[in-house]
């Protein structure tokens, strides 16, 4: 099952758009989920009563408008609506321990202006126990190109895992991208010619099993000079999607997402898959 977070803004449109093309590929059902405070799904009497039946219509349209959105893009599936009780944040990552898959906008309606991720986007991907999927940005037609973040962190083998899946699935070409260069205390300086040899012939052993996997899948690897954020931001322009890991080599006890994926969250140019299957610790 897929769920996809919604809340009657177009980007929550968007990105159930991107979940019934997901949802058909994979000939998964699709669940449309929309949360409001827990009061408004229990019975009121007094003086919020009708405040609550006000707010419980106005969710059911917000429910009825997406399914239909879902349905337009893809008639064949089977979708269902649930109405989630409490904050959006909570409610999704409880309900994405049931998912294969939780799909959000980048921003909704509480949006702050000047923000690039909202803060139920940021919430779900920084928490759930699936992987997480934030939507912007769908390059139309598609471009049929899948970009992965490659390190050779534990989290890194699991975005390699998902991002095979998805190549073979959506007959992708699959993008393994590695950003090479030597801190340096006044920036990054390129590696030598040798070591940047030695990073590639690494890079393509690391790949090694999961081409044996995915024999059918096309795979270009690339080492390219650069902060991790900027080298994939420009490689993911014009992708289908962007797939890192929660966490890379850089992470630290306690934190929650590493420090790519977090400024990924903000800078990706295209739809991107937070991996957080397999992360160890989950909240």
């Amino acid at each position: 099952m897929i769920i996809v977070g919604v809340d009657g803004s177009r980007t929550g449109l968007d990105a159930v758009g991107w979940a019934a093309t997901e949802a058909a590929l994979r000939r998964a059902p699709l669940t449309v989920a929309h949360a409001v405070p827990k009061w408004v799904c229990e019975e009121t009497h007094g003086r919020y009563a009708e405040v609550g039946r006000w707010m419980r219509e106005g969710a059911k349209t917000v429910l009825l408008s997406a399914r239909d959105r879902a349905l337009r893009e893809r008639p064949e599936l089977t979708v269902e609506t649930t109405l989630l009780p409490g904050d959006p944040r909570t409610a999704l990552v409880k309900a994405s321990e049931e998912a294969e898959l939780l799909v959000v906008g980048s921003r909704g309606i509480g949006g702050v202006r000047g923000l690039l991720v909202g803060s139920v986007a940021y919430g779900v991907a920084a928490h759930a126990r699936t992987d997480v999927v934030l939507v912007r940005d769908r390059p139309s037609p598609p471009q049929g190109e899948v970009v992965v973040g490659v390190d050779g962190s534990p989290g890194g083998r699991q975005a390699l895992d998902f991002a095979f899946a998805e190549s073979e699935l959506r007959g992708a070409l699959l993008r393994a991208v590695h950003a090479w260069a030597w801190p340096h205390p006044s920036g990054f300086e390129p590696a030598d010619p040798d070591s940047e040899r030695d990073a590639l012939r690494e890079l393509n052993e690391f790949l090694a099993g999961h081409r044996d996997r995915h024999p059918g899948v096309d795979v270009v690897t690339e080492i390219v000079h650069g902060h991790p954020v900027e080298v994939l931001r420009e490689a993911a322009k014009g992708a289908d999607l962007l797939v890192v890991g929660s966490h890379g080599h850089s992470q630290l006890a306690g934190m929650l997402m590493g420090s790519i994926s977090q400024a990924m969250l903000h800078h990706a140019p295209c739809p991107l898959v937070v991996v957080r299957r397999g992360v160890p610790g989950q909240d």
